[in-house]
C-alpha cells in the first residue's frame, strides 16, 4: 500500500484525462490539434488582400494585390502605336492637320473630365495644326456608366454625324455627376436628335462591340489608364501622353513635334 505522500505525488504526475475512455481522449486530441492549426493560420497565414486604387494624380487606373488564385491571362502586348485614324473615328478640327492627338477616354472618369478643357484649349490655339480623335476606354469595374455613355455618344454620331458626336461628348462631361439613361435622353433632345430613334439605338446594343474593340486596341498600344492619349506626327510616330497632363506640358510636346 502506498503511503499518503506517495499517493499525492502520483496524483500530481498523472494527466487530467486519467480515467477518461480512450475514444474520448482521442477526440479531445483531434479537436485540440485542429484548433492549433486554425490559430497558426490566422496569425501567420497572410492571404492576399485585394485592393483597388485610383486617382494616381493624373488618371484613373486599377491595381489589384496578388492573390493565390490562378493568374489572369496576360495583357495585350503594347505596340506603342494606336490604330490609324479611319472614317469610323470622330475627329474635331482640320481632318488634314499635321498632328493628331488620339485620346482614349472614359466619360465617367474625373481625370478625363479635367483633361477635356485642356484639349479644347489645344484645338483653339492650334487650329488647323492639330486634329483631335476621341476613342473609348471605359473602366467598367469602377465606372458603371462609362460604357452606356460611350454608346450614347456613338448613337448621337449615328443620328447627327460628327458634330453631334462632339456635342454629346461635351455634354456628357458637363453632366458627369448624373450620367444615366434619363440624362442621355435629355441631352439627345437638347442637341436636336430624334428621341425615338435615339432610344432605339441605345436599346439595340449595336455599339457595345465598337466600344470594347477601341478599348482593346488602346490597351494593346500601351494605354493603362484614362485619359491615355497619343500625339502622332506627320510621319506616324506616336508619343504616349499618360494622364490628364496640364496644358503647358501638352503645348511643349506639340511644339516639339511641329
Amino acid at each position: 500500500m502506498l503511503r499518503k505522500d506517495e499517493a499525492t505525488m502520483k496524483s500530481a504526475n498523472t494527466g487530467f484525462l486519467e480515467g477518461t475512455p480512450p475514444k474520448t481522449s482521442f477526440a479531445f486530441g483531434l479537436v485540440s490539434g485542429v484548433a492549433v492549426v486554425l490559430v497558426f493560420t490566422l496569425l501567420f497565414g497572410g492571404s492576399a488582400i485585394s485592393s483597388k486604387t485610383s486617382a494616381n494624380g493624373t488618371g484613373d487606373t486599377i491595381a489589384v494585390a496578388p492573390t493565390p488564385t490562378p493568374a489572369a491571362p496576360p495583357a495585350p502586348t503594347a505596340t506603342g502605336t494606336p490604330p490609324e485614324v479611319t472614317e469610323d473615328d470622330y475627329i474635331r478640327g482640320d481632318v488634314d492637320a499635321e498632328l493628331t492627338i488620339i485620346e482614349y477616354s472614359d466619360y465617367e472618369c474625373p481625370f478625363c473630365q479635367r483633361f477635356h478643357p485642356t484639349m479644347t484649349q489645344v484645338m483653339e490655339e492650334y487650329a488647323g495644326k492639330v486634329r483631335w480623335v476621341y476613342r473609348h476606354f471605359p473602366l467598367t469595374s469602377i465606372h458603371p456608366q462609362a460604357t452606356p455613355a460611350a454608346v450614347a455618344a456613338e448613337c448621337a454620331g449615328e443620328l447627327g454625324g460628327n458634330d453631334s458626336f462632339w456635342e454629346m461628348t461635351d455634354a456628357l462631361f458637363e453632366n458627369q455627376s448624373t450620367l444615366g439613361r434619363a440624362t442621355f435622353e435629355r441631352l439627345a433632345g437638347e442637341i436636336g436628335l430624334n428621341a425615338t430613334q435615339f432610344s432605339s439605338c441605345l436599346d439595340s446594343g449595336r455599339y457595345e462591340a465598337k466600344v470594347a474593340e477601341q478599348q482593346r486596341t488602346g490597351a494593346a498600344a500601351g494605354v493603362t489608364g484614362t485619359p491615355g492619349s497619343f500625339l502622332v506626327d506627320a510621319e506616324g510616330n506616336a508619343q504616349l501622353i499618360p494622364g490628364a497632363l496640364p496644358y503647358a506640358q501638352i503645348k511643349s510636346a506639340i511644339d516639339a513635334a511641329l
